[in-house]
C-alpha cells in the first residue's frame, strides 16, 4: 500500500512546467519511492515531456573515432590509463571511416552524429582533422553534428562552430562532491569551465552523466541541478555498464526501476531539456527500455563507444510499437517507413588502425 506520505506526483509536474524547483525533499522521494507508484511517476514525467518534445524521439549515432590511449584515469571508463579492459585502441579514424559511419547514421534515420575522441585534449593535428571531417559530413548529408572532445577553450569551441558543429558534448558525469572518488586527473570545474566556454561561444550544450558509480541520492540530484544552472541543452543519463578490467567492474547499484525514477527526477529538474536515454539502456533497463521513453525523448541508435547496443531495427520497432514517432533533423515528425532501408544489424568487424 502506498504510503500516503509521498507527493503527488502531478503536482510535481505541475511544479516543473511552471518553472519552480523541486524541494529536496521532493526530488529524495522521487528516487526512493516504492515500486507501486512507478507507473503514477512516469505518468506524470511524460505529461511534461510531451510540453516541450510531444509524441517525438531523437536519434544520435555514436561514433567513437578514436579509442583507448587515454591518459585520464576515470575509474569508469575502459580507455582510461589504469583500465585493464580488452578494448579496440586505435588513432584517429582516416577520413574515409568517418564518411562511411556518417553514411550509417544517415541510413538509420539519425538527426545527429556524436563524433567522440578519448583523451585529454585534442592535440593540434588531431583537432584539424577533426575540423575537415565535421566539414566533410556536412556537405554530404543534413546531419547535426555533436563534437566530444575533452577539455576545450573558447577558442577551439569557436573553430569547431566555424566548421559545422553545432552541439558540443562534455559530462560533468557526477556531482562536485562525488567525482574526487571517479577520476583524479581533472576536477568538477575543470569540467563545468568547457561547458561554459561552449556557451560563451554560443553553441548548444550538451552534459550529462553517469549514474551506478556508488554515487548517493543527492549526487543523483546535485548533477541535475548543476546541469540546470548551467543551463544545458542536452542530458546524456548513462547507466554504468561495469566493463570488467575497470575500477568499476564490480559494481552492481542499477535495476530497471532505478533507472526509471532516476529518469523520471531528471525530467522533473529539466523539464524543456532534451534528456537522452545513453550508455547502459539496453544493459539496465532490459525489458522495460520503452518506458525509459515516457520521461525522456532521445535514444542512441547503434553501438556506444566500446559496448554494443541492440539492433537499430530493433530500436526502431520499439519506438512505432509505442506509438512515438521519429524526429526529423530539422525537429518535424518523421512520415516516412522507419524500417525502410535499415539492415538487421550492421556488421561489427573491428575498426582498422589507422595513423594520424
Amino acid at each position: 500500500m502506498i504510503s500516503h506520505a509521498l507527493p503527488d506526483w502531478q503536482h510535481l509536474a505541475d511544479k516543473a512546467l511552471a518553472g519552480e524547483l523541486l524541494t529536496r525533499d521532493e526530488a529524495r522521494a522521487v528516487l526512493t519511492a516504492p515500486d507501486e507508484a512507478l507507473l503514477d511517476q512516469l505518468a506524470a514525467a511524460y505529461r511534461v515531456r510531451r510540453v516541450a518534445w510531444g509524441n517525438r524521439v531523437r536519434l544520435h549515432f555514436l561514433l567513437n573515432a578514436q579509442s583507448g590511449l587515454c591518459p585520464e584515469d576515470c575509474g569508469y571508463c575502459s580507455q582510461s590509463k589504469i583500465s585493464a579492459a580488452e578494448i579496440e585502441k586505435y588513432p584517429l579514424l582516416a577520413q574515409e571511416k568517418i564518411m562511411e559511419a556518417a553514411d550509417r547514421a544517415a541510413a538509420l534515420k539519425a538527426g545527429t552524429m556524436c563524433m567522440v575522441i578519448s583523451g585529454r585534449s585534442p592535440g593540434a593535428t588531431v583537432f584539424g582533422k577533426v575540423l575537415d571531417a565535421v566539414k566533410a559530413v556536412r556537405a554530404k548529408h543534413d546531419l547535426k553534428i555533436c563534437a566530444c572532445l575533452g577539455l576545450l577553450n573558447e577558442e577551439q569551441v569557436l573553430r569547431l562552430k566555424e566548421a559545422g558543429v553545432e552541439t558540443v558534448n562534455h559530462n560533468l558525469n557526477t556531482s562536485a562532491n562525488f567525482t574526487p572518488e571517479i577520476v583524479s586527473t581533472h576536477t568538477f570545474e575543470d569540467r563545468v569551465q568547457t561547458v561554459e566556454a561552449v556557451k560563451a561561444a554560443g553553441m548548444k550544450t550538451c552534459s550529462g552523466g553517469i549514474l551506478g558509480m556508488g554515487e548517493g541520492d543527492d549526487d543523483v540530484i546535485d548533477l541535475a541541478l548543476s546541469l540546470r544552472e548551467l543551463d544545458v541543452k542536452s542530458v546524456p543519463v548513462n547507466f554504468l555498464i561495469p566493463v570488467p578490467g575497470t575500477s568499476f567492474e564490480g559494481s552492481n547499484a542499477l535495476d530497471p526501476r532505478r533507472c526509471l525514477r532516476i529518469l523520471c527526477l531528471y525530467r522533473f529538474l529539466l523539464p524543456t531539456q532534451e534528456i537522452r536515454i545513453s550508455g547502459g539502456r539496453e544493459v539496465h533497463l532490459r525489458s522495460m527500455q520503452v518506458m525509459g521513453l515516457y520521461p525522456a525523448n532521445s535514444i542512441f541508435i547503434g553501438d556506444y563507444l566500446t559496448t554494443q547496443g541492440q539492433t537499430a531495427r530493433d530500436d526502431l520497432r520499439m519506438i512505432e510499437d509505442a506509438g512515438f514517432v521519429l524526429e526529423t533533423p530539422d525537429g518535424d515528425a518523421y512520415t516516412g517507413d522507419p524500417l525502410a532501408g535499415v539492415p538487421e544489424q550492421y556488421p561489427r568487424a573491428p575498426l582498422p588502425l589507422v595513423e594520424v
